[in-house]
């Protein structure tokens, strides 16, 4: 059994089979995977490519507009995640709005935003609520806990996907050339392994659950390319110490109680039918766009910004032209330059030199 990561890099640089690509879904193996310089220890023709894992980076940029709007407008209390703040939109970004003096808080729980409203009875308070399934759980709690204190005064702007079924449309790109997938264990935490089956059984592509220690990666790419050598396309399991089979189905159920499947745009991939999380009844009442008429309209990405062409595995950030010129953490000019999970950030962290 292969278990430090001098065995699993010996075993790696044995792999001798066709060039392949294969792509970290997950924002945070992106980061993993550039500190670690995991990398330097692939074999010739293994190539690892980032995808759509990054929620920030993934949020169509009318969302921000929109968030931007209800605070400076609207003197609303706009509550949200921090990797949120600095990512620019037509409407400028949320931190530019707070420097202007929009009342624009950072929370690090979904939670805090019901604490707020209770807090301030005589003001709106919006939630700009991103994520994937890892944040649903907290985030449908929290709206259900603002709906049973029948707090008429908090409304959440959601803009939430499911991974799943991007993964679909990644499988299918003729112009990605996916040979396999590194898939993120967080989600997995609580979806399982049975979703990542139904959309990735045609085409047939392998995949291997990974989680987020140097070994743990490491271990999944060996998976991976055990699986290319035989023939196979599988969906693994390689973090059996977090990720159960049919995953966690208490979150799952409260997913599924406050949310309904919806049509939702990804940065660089488009429109993806059933691929996003809107509120369902009773607690549509509390969506910004009903309650309180907040519009979110299409925008155009930033001149010269390929953030998109990134998040879909077609390049790496330095075949744009503005990365770590126009574009670096400190004047961004697209969100892959701005999370802590983004692949343009890690690029200029880690692998500028």
């Amino acid at each position: 059994m292969v278990k430090n990561s001098k065995d699993l890099i010996n075993s790696l640089s044995g792999y001798n089979g066709p060039p392949v690509r294969i792509m970290e879904v997950c924002g945070t193996h992106t980061m993993a995977i550039a500190r670690y310089g995991i990398h330097q220890a692939l074999p010739d023709g293994v190539e690892l490519i980032s995808g759509p894992g990054c929620p920030v980076c993934v949020c169509e940029p009318g969302v921000i507009s929109s968030a931007v709007r209800l605070s400076s407008d609207s003197g609303a209390i706009l509550s949200t995640f921090g990797d949120m703040l600095a990512v620019p939109a037509k409407e400028g970004s949320l931190a530019e709005a707070r420097a202007h003096g929009a009342d624009v808080r950072v929370v690090y729980s979904p939670a805090q935003a019901v604490t707020i409203a209770e807090e301030n009875p005589d003001r709106r308070v919006v939630f700009l609520a991103v994520g994937f399934e890892t944040t649903a759980p907290a985030i449908a709690s929290t709206v259900k806990m603002g709906y049973e204190k029948k707090l008429s005064n908090l409304s959440f702007l959601v803009s939430m996907r499911t991974i799943p079924e991007a993964l679909r449309v990644l499988a299918g790109d003729p112009e990605s050339g996916i040979s396999g997938f590194l898939l993120p264990g967080h989600v997995s935490v609580i979806i399982g392994q049975e979703p990542y089956q139904d959309v990735l059984s045609s085409p047939s592509i392998p995949a291997v659950i990974a989680g987020f220690t140097a070994n743990d990666i490491l271990l999944a790419l060996n998976m991976l390319l055990s699986q290319i050598t035989e023939g196979r396309a599988q969906v693994e399991n390689g973090y059996r110490r977090a990720v159960n089979p049919e995953g966690n189905t208490k979150a799952q159920e409260l997913i599924t109680e406050v949310f309904t499947p919806c049509d939702i745009t990804w940065r660089g991939l488009g429109i993806i039918p059933k691929s996003g999380l809107a509120l369902a009844e009773p607690y549509q009442e509390l969506d910004a766009r009903s309650r309180l008429g907040a519009q979110i309209e299409d925008e155009a990405p930033p001149a010269g910004c390929r953030c998109g062409e990134v998040l879909a595995g077609r390049i790496s950030p330095p075949q744009c032209g503005l990365f770590s010129t126009t574009c670096t953490p400190q004047s961004p000019v697209g969100p892959c330059m701005v999370s802590s999970e983004g692949t343009c950030a890690a690029y200029y962290k880690y692998r500028r030199r």
